[in-house]
């Protein structure tokens, strides 16, 4: 049987995951390792590229020594990544010429004042369909413009490559054959016309990017080359190539308008299908890409993007050190019945979406002595869930609901706590997949469509199933209050790092 090798390349961690033709993870076909956060300045976040390629060439290798499988059992490869992450390389020797810079990084906020200043913000999301933030790639590919020692002219003589994730695993991958990236990806980098669908040069002229720098723009769903044949012994075609987000939309089977899904990863992230025409979202959603595939008319998202979700989970074992691993979160935050009046905001790399305020900073609000670490780990499930709601509230007000329920993924949706406060904050459902995996799985789903082991979005859609459905226990009046008191503590957040 054709089996489908998935590379989720996220933002902490590298994973790959093999399924079969019922969309099934085969048994100890995953593997997984997590790399280096770098964080050299207060707001800058950074990987190297290098560890990124290295760490998922691994996975892919254990993936498939794992479940005994050979290169040749592979029908293809689907890549999902990490967006706006912005690697610039050298095409000659394939090598970084400097930290790629990771899409939670606010160095570039000053540089997207100006732009707000000068009035660009409009042009900015007519074209692009995103707000002017630090966020996505255009300004860090900018800055890396400028600070590099003669980038800019070697850019202009086409000696350099500009991509996100996908764009440098896909280079990696086939030897340098392919510069290529997908409608999702590219629709998330400023630089790119999501209504013709190319990108735009007023937007490059104004970010002073040189064209020459750009990669390919190709189907999500569809071969776009091979790997070299000496990374897996023979070669794998490559068929899908999506940002997470995209993917876990399509793993989820949001495959028709009006349906959403949240993954619940390093950061959350709320995508509604709204079909194969752009939504304009009165009330600062993103208007993306979702997918194309083959030949195909793209369909469009409206997103909301919270920076800081399950990443607050990692700051408690990594920053505060008051759990050992992460899964231990849940048992902390359900040995006591609520924060005792603690409420976190975790904007530790500003605030997105409704907010967009890259000068907010974290906050911990209504701490009294009685308030334990078991009171903080509860806070920073609520956060994450109190945010997400913001990201309803702003879909409902924009006419895109009302949502009547929530499919959830992503690793902190294996957390039952965060899914029942979840439901009980919305007031809807929330349910949780049997396949957990959606990212990958929608990565899998569009290389096995590039190659004809499935036929049509309807075929994989009769693959998904609930695991368990969360249903609202709260009433209204609990529900209020607790939002009440959410946003009394984000505007204490906001507008700390401006002064």
């Amino acid at each position: 049987m054709p089996v489908l090798l998935a590379l989720d390349q996220g933002t902490s961690s590298s994973r790959a995951i093999v399924f079969d033709e019922s969309g099934t993870a085969l048994a100890l076909a995953l593997a997984q390792q997590e790399f280096h956060q770098s964080y050299p300045q207060p707001g800058w976040v950074e990987h190297d590229a290098c560890e990124i390629w290295q760490t998922q060439l691994d996975c892919a290798r254990r993936a498939l020594a794992s479940a005994g499988l050979a290169a040749r059992d592979v029908a293809a490869i689907g890549i999902a990544n990490q967006r706006e992450t912005t690697v610039l390389w050298d095409r000659r020797s394939g090598q970084p010429l400097a930290p790629a810079i990771v899409w939670q990084d606010r160095r570039t906020v000053p540089a997207c004042e100006a732009l707000r200043a000068a009035g660009y913000a409009g042009l900015i999301r007519a074209r692009s369909g995103l707000e002017l933030d630090a966020y996505f790639s255009a300004t860090k590919l900018a800055w890396l413009l400028d600070h590099i020692p003669d980038a800019r002219r070697r850019a202009k003589a086409g000696e350099l490559a500009f991509g996100t994730i996908d764009s440098w695993l896909v280079w990696q991958l086939t030897g340098g054959r392919r510069h290529v990236t997908d409608p999702s990806n590219a629709s998330r980098t400023m630089l790119y016309d999501i209504h013709r669908q190319r990108w735009d040069d007023e937007l490059l002229a104004l970010f002073d990017i040189p064209r020459a720098l750009l990669p390919e723009v190709v189907p999500t769903s569809g071969v776009l080359g091979e790997t070299d044949p000496t990374l897996f012994g023979v070669a794998i075609p490559i068929g899908g190539l999506a940002g997470d987000q995209q993917a876990a939309t399509f793993g989820q089977a949001c495959h028709t308008p009006g349906s959403a899904k949240n993954t619940y990863g390093t950061g959350c992230f709320l995508m509604l299908n709204t079909g194969p025409q752009p939504v304009t979202s009165a009330n600062r959603l993103l208007t993306t890409l979702g997918w194309q595939l083959g030949a195909d008319a793209p369909t469009y998202m409206l997103e909301g993007s919270v920076f800081i979700g399950g990443a607050v989970v990692r700051w408690l074992r990594d920053g505060l050190g008051i759990i050992a691993r992460t899964d231990d979160v849940e048992a902390l935050a359900a040995s006591v019945p609520d924060t005792n009046g603690a409420v976190l905001v975790p904007a530790f790399a500003g605030l997105g979406a409704p907010y967009w305020d890259g000068t907010a900073r974290g906050a911990l609000v209504g701490l009294t002595a009685g308030v334990t670490r078991a009171h903080l780990a509860r806070a920073a499930l609520d956060a994450i869930a109190l945010q997400t709601v913001d990201l309803v509230d702003a879909m409902n007000r924009d006419g895109a609901g009302p949502l009547t329920e929530l499919r959830a993924d992503g690793g902190a949706a294996r957390n039952n706590l965060l899914l029942q406060t979840q439901a009980d904050l919305l007031g809807v459902p929330v349910i949780r997949p049997r396949q957990i995996e959606t990212t990958a799985l929608g990565a899998a789903y569009f290389a096995g469509l590039a190659v004809g082991v499935w036929h049509s979005p309807a075929e994989l859609a009769a693959h998904w199933q609930a695991e368990r459905i969360f249903k609202p226990t709260r009433s209204d009046d609990w529900r209020q209050a607790r939002l009440a008191e959410w946003h009394r503590a984000v505007e204490r957040s906001r507008n700390w790092a401006g002064g």
